[in-house]
């Protein structure tokens, strides 16, 4: 009995205080206020104490040799949906340092959340994941692609699901009103379906009508939508996306802080970057693309309709302030990958015949993921330095070395470190990091996480803010972004000095009342 006594003092004498100890770092807690010099420590995937912590011990102790030690950065915008099944560990984030997303933007989720999460925590993902509930999808599983008004019946349907969806951990609702089928929806429509989120303390997350010439309008119906539904509202990747009125932005920016005034909560996302990404279909009138792609080849292959796309499309063209659809490169097209990394008005020359017919002849072959240069610098900056921006990538897990996909995938964050904090100086580091981690988990309601405090989840990334560089670019998007040493995901290293680890410790975020 006294052996086994001695055993045990001895045991207890010898273990360590912590699981992780981080020491000499400057710390970056999130909130924005100025960095401080501490240590920090994790026990059980949480932190357990920051401060001056001599004479503690730990199981794992890293220098950090005045580095940064910051929140894991929260992505919230993003579409993982499909690709992560297939890459858990969704290296791409991780190496920008992020250590939670949310998914289910511009209304495009899964509906089923109890099935999807239950999945990702079978195959156990590499981030921490919330999703929204997306209008579009839901839509969809009740009324397909139909072009018209939702019946009193059909309103109802789609409520019990978003209620559903909600009950399953979704964060809150969001629209893509440019996209079908939600684009055919109008505003009682949408606040219809947020009302039944909106009892949950959630987001309503919003890819806008329009972001050019109505994008006024627009921003007012997503404040209304939310106003109504008693839900935060965050506009997506907000952007001037028209030519003919880059600038715009000073007008838009005073229209968010005027509705901040008036009591609304309304915040917004952008990527740091002057193209942006989405579908071949945004080019053709939405008329167009409704009841599914048999319908879609029925209308062109009528001559009459088919001109009738064509003048609208060139119309939609000159509106943009366009002369011709160089501004738009194929990022992916499965029927011919050549197409990747060429504009259309390359492959319309090669192709010898008009730019419309090459977008038609696409759009008939099932489209393609496009990147568009759409945006001017004055606008992307001036809503960088808007103070209620959070930085988010509005992009998917990648398939390393496939197409050409926009490099916000691989360098939002780490562009913004490198790029507007170290070389042109337009944010700090502390403001550039509260954007990524503390404005982001207010919004979204994520209570333990975005910001160093004890208790809160170990989501951490340790960097040298002059070693941080995005590598990804439009002609080489597959690049990993570098100078990110460490990074934790709830106490466990996903990447241990520059490298990949094999834990995959993420977990579902799910709605906080």
């Amino acid at each position: 009995m006294r052996l086994l006594l001695f055993l045990c003092l001895a045991a207890a004498a010898s273990a360590a205080d912590f699981d992780l100890l981080i020491r000499n770092a400057r710390v970056i807690d999130g909130t924005g206020n100025p960095w401080f010099r501490a240590d920090v420590a994790v026990k059980a995937g949480r932190i357990a104490a920051i401060g001056n912590l001599a004479g503690k011990t730990a199981d794992q102790t890293i220098d950090a040799r005045d580095r940064v030690v910051a929140p894991g950065f929260i992505d919230v915008h993003t579409h993982i949906e499909g690709a992560v099944e297939l890459n858990p560990q969704a290296a791409n984030f991780l190496h920008q340092g992020v250590t939670s997303v949310i998914t289910g933007n511009c209304g495009g989720s899964r509906t089923d959340l109890a099935a999807w999460f239950k999945r990702l925590e079978e195959i156990k993902v590499g981030l921490n994941v919330g999703s929204l509930v997306g209008h579009n999808a839901v839509r969809r599983d009740v009324m397909g692609t139909a072009n018209r008004k939702a019946t009193p019946e059909e309103i109802e349907k789609m409520q019990a699901i978003v209620d559903q969806a909600m009950r399953d951990g979704a964060v809150g609702f969001s629209t893509g009103l440019i996209y079908i089928p939600g684009t055919y929806s109008d505003t009682p429509e949408v606040v219809a379906l947020a009302k039944a989120a909106g009892k949950y303390n959630a987001v309503y997350a919003s890819h806008m009508r329009d972001e050019g010439r109505k994008v006024k309008e627009a921003i007012t119906e997503a404040v209304t939508v939310g106003k109504e539904s008693a839900l935060r509202v965050q506009i997506s990747h907000f952007k001037i996306d028209t030519p003919a009125i880059w600038g715009y932005s000073k007008e838009t920016i005073a229209l968010v802080e005027q509705f901040r005034r008036d009591g609304v909560d309304v915040v917004v996302d952008q990527y740091p970057y002057d193209h942006s990404s989405t579908n071949l279909g945004i080019t053709l009138p939405s008329w167009a693309l409704a009841d599914g792609q048999a319908a879609i080849g029925e209308r062109l292959k009528s001559p009459e309709t088919r001109a009738r796309i064509t003048k609208e499309m060139l119309a939609q063209l000159a509106t943009l302030g366009h002369k011709d659809y160089s501004y738009a490169i194929v990022a992916g097209y499965r029927p011919n990958p050549d197409y990747e990394g060429k504009n259309i008005a390359e492959i319309a020359k090669r192709e010898g015949k008009p730019e419309t017919e090459t977008i038609l002849d696409m759009i008939e072959k099932g489209g393609a993921q496009m990147v568009y240069h759409s945006m001017g610098d004055e606008d992307m900056l001036r809503i960088l330095q808007y103070p209620n921006t959070a930085i988010a990538s509005d992009a998917g897990v990648r398939d390393f070395g496939v197409g050409m996909p926009h490099p916000r995938g691989y360098g939002t964050n780490p562009r913004v470190l490198a790029e507007y904090v170290r070389k042109r100086k337009v944010l700090t580091l502390e403001d550039a990091i509260r954007r990524m981690t503390s404005l982001p988990a207010r919004t979204f309601n994520l209570k333990d996480r975005g910001h160093l405090r004890e208790g809160f989840a170990a989501d951490l990334v340790l960097f040298d803010p002059e070693k941080v560089q995005d590598t990804s670019t439009y002609q080489a998007p597959h690049a990993y972004a570098v100078g990110f040493d460490y990074v934790f995901v709830n106490g466990q290293a996903a990447v241990a000095e520059g490298k990949l680890t094999e834990t995959r410790a993420g977990r579902i975020l799910r709605h906080q009342p």
